[in-house]
């Protein structure tokens, strides 16, 4: 048995994990990063990029050490090739979040259903970042529609693809540099400066998912043409690098219009709108996009499997 049919065993039944068992309410491994990171914070904070650089190399240089030690010595040990799919499968599961993101969209959409938009409105923060009390239900739809489609390359595909790239290290360093750029990478007066490094990281590390996640959007979903046709026309105008090709071609997947005026605790940012020729988002929506979702994650899985494969042979 070969590295690489190590990870497509490995990334397969973590992915199988997350889907029969979601993330764990308690004790979350990205959950003791992100507390570790904060520790780290409080020891470092000053208002300066270079303090910030250095806390990004500590804590994701740090994950990522720790993951390639833990290979190392799992691939010394008896457990042999065995050891190896069963850590590979761990730190897949541990770092995707494809069914708590698909559990939680429905959650919203559920209360949408029922008319009870208040209940959709304390769902909504467990998605995105959002100020739910801006928010009708018809916006609501449409914010879930877009961190469904966004996370599916941050919580499921871009991981993949580093875990293609650099095995468990690889899994382990993209999710910690994703969770950093949470914690710190917004433009609020303290991270401004701070949290400048790992928003610059994790826009380099979640550039190759992001293309990724379009294609397989475009080929995945209900309009191939429209997906392409809005990726090809509005993903530059979304002010994210990543989150533009994402959101544009999921929008032309499911022929509905993305972007527009959006309130994040009070500062309201007028971004581009996205398929502008679609039609406006509706609570059935929700579902299609996780479904797309779902379908986008698994051909993941096989493109990174093959890209595992591929690069086995050409070292």
């Amino acid at each position: 048995m070969s590295a690489d049919r190590d990870f497509a065993y490995g990334a397969a039944a973590g992915l199988v994990g997350d889907l029969l068992l979601g993330d764990p309410r308690r004790g979350h491994p990205v959950a003791a990063f992100g507390r570790a990171a904060g520790a780290v914070e409080r020891v470092l904070w000053r208002d300066h990029r270079g303090w910030g650089a250095l806390h990004a190399v500590v804590c994701a240089g740090g994950a990522a050490g720790a993951a390639a030690l833990a290979t190392a010595l799992v691939r010394r040990s008896p457990a042999g090739r065995a050891g190896s799919v069963a850590l590979t499968a761990a730190a897949t599961w541990a770092v995707v979040g494809g069914t708590t993101l698909g559990r939680e969209a429905r959650a919203v959409g559920g209360a949408l259903a029922a008319g009870d938009i208040e209940v959709a409105r304390e769902r909504l923060p467990h998605l995105c970042g959002r100020d739910p009390q801006a928010l009708d239900a018809d916006g609501i739809a449409r914010a879930v529609v877009e961190s469904v489609a966004e996370n599916t390359s941050d919580a499921v595909v871009g991981a993949l693809v580093w875990g293609a790239l650099g095995g468990v290290p690889g899994l382990v360093a993209f999710r910690a540099v994703n969770t950093l750029d949470a914690m710190v990478g917004h433009k609020s007066p303290r991270y401004r400066r701070y949290g400048w490094a790992s928003a610059r990281l994790d826009d380099v590390m979640g550039w190759p998912g992001a293309r990724l996640t379009a294609v397989l959007a475009t080929l995945a979903g209900d309009s191939r043409r429209g997906a392409a046709r809005a990726w090809r026309a509005d993903a530059g105008k979304h002010p994210s690098p990543n989150a533009g090709p994402v959101e544009a071609s999921f929008a032309g997947a499911l022929g509905v219009r993305l972007g527009g005026t959006l309130s994040y605790a009070g500062r309201v940012e007028h971004r581009p709108v996205l398929n502008a020729d679609g039609r406006a988002v509706r609570v059935p929506d929700i579902e299609r996009a996780v479904k797309l979702s779902r379908r986008v994650s698994w051909l993941a899985l096989g493109v990174a499997v093959a890209a595992a494969r591929r690069k086995r042979r050409d070292a």
